[in-house]
């Protein structure tokens, strides 16, 4: 099982941002993404009722809001189980060979998914 010491630094910046996230908010998952320029935005699980996001999709969102048009990486923090497909589709159409990197409340990762070569 991969470790946070695995990362490079701007990869564990987007983990401990989706996990400050996740703690300001209350929220059940905190997510981060890394744009191609190098911006990161930030993202929580949206729970309404006429409005559902996961966090990665509401990082997602942000970023486009923001006028990223690619993203290099992603980070989900607060569930340990699957990226849902949805999802992980947001950040695939901005960032195909991004990586996703999912960690546990203490952000230690727990897995890395990369597109396939």
């Amino acid at each position: 099982m991969p470790d946070s010491t695995e990362l490079d630094p701007e990869d564990s910046k987007i983990v401990t941002l989706a996990r400050s996230a996740m703690a300001r908010t209350g929220a059940a998952e905190g997510a981060a993404v890394r744009d191609t320029d190098g911006r990161t935005y930030t993202g929580t699980t949206v729970a309404l009722p006429s409005l559902a996001l996961s966090a990665l999709q509401s990082a997602v969102a942000a970023a486009v809001a923001s006028g990223a048009v690619g993203l290099e990486a992603a980070a989900v923090v607060g569930s340990t189980g699957p990226v849902d497909d949805a999802s992980l589709a947001a950040v695939r159409e901005l960032g195909p060979a991004a990586a996703v990197f999912l960690a546990d409340t203490n952000g230690a990762l727990v897995d890395a998914l990369r597109a396939a070569e």
